[in-house]
């Protein structure tokens, strides 16, 4: 039976107390299904079955380690026995192949129809099939190809090679030849010389046919080092490139280079009938052959018996004249083609220029201003006629000296015997 408070009487204590609450109740949130949380039960609070259930698993369950070292000794004893199966398993599979693939016949070379070769011109099939002799019957895979490629590219003609398996049973060599650039002469024989020095043989047939057109060098010899013959070589490209550089192709008009001296590029120019030796040096080739053909006419008419000219020198051009001629040497101007005066105004003194000359000027090539100063004109380096002419001076002065000391030996006693007349000999010198 409810009880009716009046308006008139106040409230109780205790009722003052407590804390006014709104008539409608905030629906609480609800815990998942699968939870433990009841209607009105703070969502943060847990179950204390819950919170020892991770004490549980720590206090029972035993640390785990990574797949390859594991803790327990089964686990060691297992994972022994699985390395040893896989390296047992890889072992057999080795052995089995290897087995397979030397005793297979499908990858042996059965023939010479087995070594494929391309890029073959100069060099034949003949050439290089000796190298693969000792290969034909053999297995393919046990088949050296650096050693088999160093073999082809000893032969002179063969530049580069390149040898590759071709699977199951054939062996493919490239082979990249050498290019001729000149003519070589050994002795009696002509042969081609590529960029680096190489000789290459061919046939005289062979030549004509194939219409080479190069000038002749000498001085390359095969028993050379290769850095010495690359050298000369290098010198040679040199001037013909210089020359042919204008389009005209000058270097159609030497017929021969001596390459001895690589610091001295000596050209032969024929010129009507007869070879003019022209020294050029080993640079500014293409100014010293237009100096030279400005004035070659001039200088054969005004020197009949001129045999060398030597271009080297910047100021002056040194002109030398045949044995016998009367006369080795004369300087005249690069420009106009005129002797060179000395300082005096006489003309060089050319016939005693070669017994005058020291064998280390006649090695080097000296100061233009120090030549131009002097009697005599500049050294030139000695070839062999300059060699001849030096070891003939040497002997007409060694036996002039000898004459004289025989001589003073001779009035040395006529003195004696005859002091008078000794006397009037000498007078008769005198006056």
């Amino acid at each position: 039976m409810a009880t009716q408070r009046s308006p008139k009487i106040g409230t109780l204590p205790w009722e003052d107390e407590a804390p006014a609450e709104s008539r409608f109740r905030r629906p609480q949130p609800l815990s998942p299904s699968g939870g433990r949380v009841l209607p009105g039960m703070p969502p943060e609070m847990l179950d204390e079955d819950e919170e020892e259930l991770p004490r549980r698993r720590r206090r029972f369950d035993t640390p785990s380690g990574p797949w390859y070292h594991p803790a327990g000794k089964l686990g060691r004893v297992l994972l022994s026995l699985a390395v040893l199966l896989v390296l047992g398993g890889l072992t057999t599979s080795y052995i089995f192949l290897d087995h397979f693939i030397e005793r297979d016949p499908r990858f042996r070379i059965a023939g010479v129809e087995n070594i494929q070769s391309t890029g073959l011109s100069q060099v034949s099939r003949t050439d290089i099939l000796p190298v693969f002799g000792a290969d034909i019957g053999r297995n393919i895979f046990f088949i050296h190809l650096g050693e088999r490629r160093k073999q082809l590219e000893q032969i002179p003609w063969i530049e580069q090679a390149t040898v590759m398996r071709l699977l199951p049973d054939h062996i493919r060599v490239v082979v990249k030849e050498r290019t001729p650039v000149a003519f070589v002469r050994e002795g009696q024989d002509i042969q081609l010389v590529d960029a680096n020095g190489v000789v290459l043989s061919m046939s005289p047939e062979a030549m004509t046919s194939r219409h080479y057109s190069f000038p002749v060098v000498t001085g390359i010899d095969p028993r050379d080092p290769p850095p010495s013959r690359r050298a000369r070589m290098a010198v040679y490209q040199h001037l013909v490139g210089e020359l042919d550089s204008t389009g005209q192709h000058l270097s159609d008009q030497i017929s021969e280079i001596d390459l001895t001296d690589p610091e001295d590029a000596r050209v032969l120019m024929p010129e009507q009938g007869a070879d003019i030796l022209a020294h050029f040096g080993d640079e500014q080739f293409l100014q010293r052959y237009q100096r030279y053909k400005a004035h070659i006419a001039e200088w054969r008419q005004q020197y009949p018996h001129l045999s060398a000219v030597d271009l080297r020198y910047d100021n002056q051009v040194v002109l030398e004249m045949a044995p016998g001629a009367g006369g080795t040497q004369t300087a005249v101007n690069p420009d106009d083609g005129k002797p060179v005066a000395n300082p005096t105004g006489a003309a060089p003194d050319t016939n005693a220029a070669s017994t005058k000359r020291s064998s280390s000027a006649a090695s080097t090539k000296p100061s233009p201003a120090v030549a131009r100063n002097t009697d005599a004109p500049p050294a030139a380096p000695k070839t062999a006629q300059h060699k001849t002419q030096a070891r003939a001076a040497a002997h007409a002065s060694h036996k002039s000296a000898r004459d004289k000391k025989k001589q003073a030996g001779a009035r040395h006693a006529a003195q004696v015997r005859s002091p008078h007349a000794s006397h009037a000999t000498v007078n008769g010198q005198g006056q």
